[in-house]
């Protein structure tokens, strides 16, 4: 079930590129309501899960996946955040990309090892997070000028959308103990994307209440999904 959501969530992001592409607005809202929510499971849920594991100097591991996230974000040209609009076409190979997305959305996989539920706020931050990339996706690849389906571009798709769903195979073969570890470098890449989406400065340094009320409607959603989930499994995995 788990993995048919991970791969619908990239399926339904990429159609909406496809078709509303054109309308960018659309896509930052997009962007900013994940990051809202993004953030707060990052704070509200990776976090505590974290530090409940009794393992010193996790934080340098958080810290890792900020810097990956940079690391990777010179091959995908801020594609996470809606970036592709700002930086000429041409300057992001497919092949970097393709390299990029599947790193970062395989590492993203790989706490979801032995999740079994469907509404884990961890996996509804991914689904969240994955439809505004895939829209983006959709439209990079489906929606420019002269666009066509091509082998090259499904191919793509097809890599990003079952990423995560192979790291959370991988991660099955893992040793739990090292599930804090990943958790941290997920909570870093979370907390780089999220934030950057968010404190991304706006035109003027003017008060965007426009981006304010996304923000507060992706926290909420988070918060809803964290009073209603059950934390009693929180930092026993072992």
């Amino acid at each position: 079930m788990i993995y048919i959501l991970l791969i619908l969530s990239v399926v339904a992001g990429v159609l909406l590129g496809k078709f509303f592409g054109q309308k960018e607005k659309f896509s930052k809202n997009l962007l900013i309501l994940s990051a809202g929510f993004l953030i707060t499971i990052c704070l509200n849920e990776v976090f505590p899960q974290v530090y409940a594991s009794d393992i010193g100097n996790l934080g340098i591991f958080v810290i890792a996946g900020v810097l990956l996230q940079m690391i990777l974000e010179a091959l995908t040209k801020g594609f996470e955040h809606g970036h592709f609009h700002h930086h000429g076409e041409s300057n992001i190979l497919p092949m970097a990309l393709m390299v990029g997305l599947f790193i970062h959305a395989f590492i993203e996989g790989i706490p979801l090892a032995n999740e079994t539920n469907p509404f884990s706020p961890y996996l509804l931050g991914i689904l969240f997070h994955n439809l505004p990339i895939s829209f983006i996706l959709g439209a990079f690849l489906f929606n420019r000028t002269g666009s066509k389906v091509s082998y090259p571009s499904l191919l793509i798709v097809a890599l990003f959308a079952l990423a995560s769903p192979f790291g959370m195979l991988l991660g099955n073969y893992f040793n739990p103990d090292w599930q804090p570890y990943f958790l941290a470098i997920v909570g870093g890449i979370f907390l780089h994307i999220s934030s950057v989406i968010i404190f991304e400065s706006n035109k003027n340094h003017n008060i965007d209440w426009s981006k304010i009320g996304l923000v507060i409607l992706g926290v909420s959603l988070a918060l809803m999904m964290h009073l209603f989930h059950d934390h009693s499994h929180v930092g026993h995995h072992h």
